[in-house]
């Protein structure tokens, strides 16, 4: 068997875990300021994006409601709004900047959908290209990201900013 070594985890696996008196990761992330150690792209009024740390492809990012929601229901129409026009604005930066095929778009909602951070809806923005599955994860259970998330982060802000 391969071992593939992927050092940068172990900043993950040693860092503390938090509380939950702290909140989710997502509120911990919108009440921070730490915007490129979040990875946090853009923020509006009502919700913020950021790049995934844990990608499933290159630019793999989520949008997130500041509000602490578990389903959609407990967001407003216009949370719900400003959710759906930041996510748009973010299909059509990852377009110009890596010119994808077509998009994964939805959410998880709760743990049996798949929710890693069940307590606080967030919607995945997943670029795809046509090819995009090849013998790498089929075989070796590996993805492939062709650019550093730092500045994968840094390009799209700058695109956002516009």
């Amino acid at each position: 068997m391969e071992s593939l070594h992927a050092p940068w985890r172990i900043q993950y696996i040693l860092a503390p875990k938090p509380s939950p008196a702290d909140g989710s990761l997502f509120t911990q992330i919108a009440q921070s300021s730490d915007d490129e150690g979040n990875l946090v792209i853009c923020r509006e009024r009502t919700c913020y994006a950021l790049l995934n740390r844990y990608p499933y492809n290159g630019g793999h990012l989520m949008v997130v409601p500041y509000k602490a929601a578990s389903h959609l229901g407990a967001l407003t129409s216009d949370e719900l709004t400003d959710l759906l026009k930041l996510t748009q604005r973010c299909v059509e930066a990852l377009t110009q900047l890596m010119k994808p095929d077509g998009f994964n778009i939805g959410m998880n909602l709760g743990k049996a959908a798949g929710a890693g951070i069940e307590e606080h809806l967030h919607l995945h923005i997943v670029p795809r290209w046509n090819g995009d599955t090849n013998f790498m994860p089929v075989l070796a259970d590996t993805k492939v990201l062709p650019e550093a998330l730092t500045e994968t982060a840094a390009r799209l802000r700058a695109a956002l900013a516009r």
